[in-house]
């Protein structure tokens, strides 16, 4: 149970960090850039905030297709 609090604790305080990096990144655009993705930045927590947590599943690869000559 003790393990599961760490381990809980730890992913949001990883989440939060991810958020803090992305919070800095756009703050650090100009208006310009930011227009360019659609934000202005006054949107920027509100953007943030929709982010949602990392997914825990890890990712999966694609599938391969494997193409043969006609």
């Amino acid at each position: 149970m003790f393990t599961n609090i760490i381990k809980g604790l730890a992913r949001h305080y990883a989440d939060w960090q991810r958020r803090h990096r992305a919070a800095e990144e756009l703050y650090a655009l100009d208006e310009r850039s930011l227009a360019d993705l659609g934000i202005t930045r006054s949107e920027i927590p509100y953007v943030l905030a929709r982010v949602p947590e990392r997914d825990p599943r890890p990712a999966q690869r694609p599938a391969r297709t494997i193409r043969h000559a006609a």
